[in-house]
C-alpha cells in the first residue's frame, strides 16, 4: 500500500514580476512497509493537480502499488460513505489505467491512514520548516529543492530499524510493485450532458456533434487536453479533436440527418413558420440566423430562444426587437433579450403601429387617465 494526503501547512512562491505570493500545497505519500516517502508541491487540491501528483508518484517509485489509501477530499471521493464510498470517476479511471485500487479511509478515522499522517508531520518538519526562509520564484524551482530534501529524508537512518527508508524500500516494497504502463495516464474530466435539438453538446463554450438520433438523450463526455469523447450507455459514439476556440461548432457530417430531414418537431421551415406567428421581423430574423450557420440545425437553439421570449413579452415587442436586431446585425438570444429588457424595441414598435402616438410636451397621453 501507499498512503497519500496533503499537508496542512503551505509554502509560498513569488511572482518575479508582480511580486504576487501564491501558497502551494504539499502532497505527501508514504509506502506502508518501508515508510519510503515522496513529496511534491502543487498549486491546489483540484482534480487535475491530484491526478498529476499521483502520476509523478508512480514514476518516482518506479512501479505501481497494489493499493492507494487516500483521504476523503473531493478530488478523490464523490460520496464519502463509511461502507460504500463513491470514487471520483476520473480518479477511478486513473487507477484502472495503472492497475491499482483505491481504498478511501473512513470519514473522521485518521487511524485508517496513520502511516501518511506521520509522514505529513515529518515532511512539515524536515521539508517545509527547512525551506521557510527561502524565496522561490517558480513551482519547478520549489519542487527541485523539495526533491533534494526528500532524497536526504529517505537516506536517513531510522531509529529502531538500523536501516534507511530507501534501503527498506529496495528490500521490501520495490519487489511488490506492479509494472508501469507504457504511457502515463492523460488527465481527463467527465461531464454529463443532454444532447440539444441541433444534436450537439456544449463543452467549455464550444459545441460538438453527436449522431442526430440521440437528440434529448443523456450522454457522458470525456474531456482531455486534445480530445473530446462522447459516450452513450457505455459505448463511445463520437470522438472530436479538442477545439481551442469558444462559441464555435465542430460537426461530423455523418452525424447530420440525411438531407436535413425532419427529426422531432423542428426543421428550418418549421421554425421560420413559428417565427411568422410572432411577426414578419421575427421570421426574417430566424431566416438570417439559420442562413448564417454552416449547418441550419446549428441555428435552431437561437430560434428556440427567441420563441421562449414570447412567453415573457407580447409578440409585437418581440417582433420589434427582432427588427432592431436585424438592423444592428445581432445574431444571438442575449442581444434580443437585452433589447427587450432595456426597452430599445419601443421605437420600432411605434413605427409599426397603426396609430402613431401624438407627441407634444404638454400632452400627457391617454395612459395618464383612468
Amino acid at each position: 500500500k501507499v498512503f497519500v494526503d496533503f499537508a496542512g501547512d503551505t509554502i509560498d512562491i513569488f511572482d518575479p514580476i508582480t511580486g504576487e505570493v501564491r501558497a502551494m500545497k504539499l502532497f505527501v505519500a508514504a509506502m506502508g512497509a518501508s515508510n519510503y516517502t515522496y513529496a511534491e508541491a502543487c498549486p491546489s487540491e483540484s482534480l487535475s493537480d491530484w491526478i498529476g501528483v499521483h502520476t509523478n508518484l508512480f514514476r518516482y517509485l518506479g512501479g505501481v502499488p497494489k493499493f492507494v489509501v487516500c483521504d476523503n477530499l473531493k478530488a478523490a471521493v464523490s460520496n464519502p460513505d463509511r461502507y460504500d464510498p463513491g470514487l471520483n470517476r476520473t480518479y477511478a479511471e486513473m487507477a484502472s489505467h495503472y492497475g491499482t485500487a483505491i481504498l478511501a479511509a473512513r470519514p473522521r478515522r485518521p487511524k485508517d491512514k496513520a502511516k501518511v499522517e506521520v509522514a505529513v508531520q515529518i515532511a512539515q518538519r524536515w521539508i517545509l520548516a527547512r525551506l521557510r526562509n527561502q524565496r522561490f520564484f517558480s513551482l519547478a524551482e520549489l519542487n527541485a529543492a523539495i526533491g533534494v530534501l526528500v532524497v536526504e529524508l529517505n537516506a536517513r537512518q531510522m531509529r529502531g530499524f538500523g536501516s534507511s527508508r530507501a534501503e527498506l524500500f529496495a528490500e521490501i516494497d520495490r519487489l511488490k510493485l506492479g509494472e508501469l504502463p507504457d504511457q502515463p495516464y492523460v488527465f481527463a474530466r467527465w461531464k454529463r450532458c443532454r444532447v440539444a435539438p441541433d444534436y450537439h453538446v456544449e463543452i467549455d463554450g464550444h459545441w460538438y456533434s453527436t449522431p442526430y438520433r440521440l437528440i434529448r438523450e443523456l450522454v457522458d463526455v470525456r474531456i482531455a487536453d486534445k480530445t473530446v469523447e462522447i459516450f452513450h450507455r457505455g459505448q463511445r459514439i463520437a470522438s472530436h479533436a479538442r477545439a481551442p476556440n469558444r462559441r464555435g461548432h465542430t460537426t461530423i457530417a455523418d452525424h447530420m440527418p440525411s438531407a436535413h430531414r425532419r427529426y422531432g418537431k423542428w426543421t428550418p421551415g418549421g421554425l421560420i413558420a413559428a417565427g411568422e406567428k410572432i411577426g414578419p421581423s421575427a421570421a426574417a430574423f430566424f431566416q438570417t440566423v439559420i442562413a448564417a450557420r454552416p449547418h441550419p440545425e446549428q441555428g435552431f437553439r437561437t430560434c428556440l430562444g427567441i420563441l421562449s421570449l414570447a412567453r415573457s413579452y407580447d409578440n409585437a415587442r418581440v417582433d420589434a426587437a427582432c427588427r432592431r436586431g436585424i438592423l444592428i446585425k445581432a445574431r444571438s438570444v442575449a442581444s434580443i433579450r437585452s433589447i427587450l429588457k432595456n426597452g430599445l424595441d419601443r421605437a420600432f414598435l411605434d413605427e409599426t403601429s397603426d396609430h402613431q402616438p401624438l407627441r407634444h410636451g404638454n400632452i400627457r397621453g391617454q395612459g395618464y387617465f383612468h
